[in-house]
C-alpha cells in the first residue's frame, strides 16, 4: 500500500498529514496568527513519522497543495516537498488548495465558493457544484455588492475570507460557512491517492507553485 505524505501550507494553517491509499492515519496542524510554517513544518513531518512508526523510506510520494494563497506559505511547502522528493527519489503530487478548501462540505444543492484572503477586498476563488466538480476556474477578483449577484442557486462560501465577505454579500442565497476556514492537509489525502494511482506527477525540478499573483510579502 502506498504511504503519501500531504503538506498544506498555503494560509495560516500548517498542515501535514500521512495517509495510506488514500486513508489518513495521522494529521498535525496548527494555525497562527503569526506565519510559523517554518519552524513548525519539519517537525511536524517527523513527527507524523514517528507516531506511525515508519521511516522516510516508506514514503511513496509528496503531495503538495499547489495554490493560490499566501506567497510565503506556498514557497516553504513547495520546498519541503521537492526536497524531500529530490532526497527519497519519489515522485511529487499538486493538489489544487481551493478544491482542497471546497472538499470539506457536503450539500445537496447549490454550488461551492471557496474564497482565500488576498488582502483588502481580494480573493482567490473559485466555483465547485455539489460534486466537488469546478465549474469556473480560479481567479483573484475584487469583492463588491455586485459580487456572484448573477448566481439565484444557494451559493455556500468557505474560507478565511467569509467575514470581510459578509459585509458585502448580503443575497439570500449566500450562505456562510463559519466553521470553514482553511484548508487542511486531512482534505489531500484521497485525491492525491487518486493522482498517484493514476502516475498524475509533477516535474520536481521545475514545478513551482501557483501563485496567482505577484509576489507580496505575507
Amino acid at each position: 500500500m502506498a504511504y503519501i505524505l500531504n503538506i498544506e501550507t498555503s494560509t495560516k494553517n500548517c498542515s501535514v498529514a500521512l495517509a495510506k491509499a488514500g486513508e489518513m492515519i495521522v494529521c498535525k496542524e496548527i494555525a497562527e496568527m503569526g506565519y510559523s510554517h517554518a519552524e513548525k513544518l519539519h517537525v511536524f513531518i517527523e513527527e507524523i513519522l514517528t507516531e506511525a512508526n515508519l521511516k522516510f523510506s516508506d514514503l511513496k510520494a509528496i503531495a503538495v497543495s499547489q495554490g493560490p494563497g499566501s506567497y510565503t506559505g506556498l514557497r516553504i511547502g513547495v520546498s519541503a516537498a521537492k526536497g524531500l522528493c529530490y532526497a527519497l527519489d519519489i515522485p511529487l503530487i499538486a493538489v489544487d488548495t481551493l478544491e482542497v478548501l471546497a472538499s470539506q462540505i457536503s450539500i445537496e444543492e447549490g454550488v461551492i465558493v471557496p474564497m482565500i484572503d488576498a488582502r483588502r477586498m481580494e480573493v482567490y476563488s473559485a466555483i465547485f457544484d455539489k460534486n466537488h466538480q469546478k465549474i469556473r476556474d480560479i481567479k483573484a477578483e475584487i469583492l463588491n455588492e455586485e459580487s456572484f449577484s448573477d448566481m439565484n442557486e444557494t451559493i455556500y462560501f468557505v474560507g478565511d475570507s467569509s467575514q470581510k465577505a459578509k459585509t458585502l454579500l448580503q443575497k439570500d442565497n449566500f450562505v456562510f460557512v463559519d466553521d470553514v476556514i482553511y484548508p487542511s492537509a486531512k482534505q489531500m489525502t484521497k485525491k492525491s491517492y487518486t493522482l498517484f494511482a493514476n502516475n498524475r506527477f509533477e516535474d520536481v525540478a521545475y514545478f513551482e507553485p501557483f501563485y496567482l499573483k505577484d509576489f507580496m510579502i505575507s
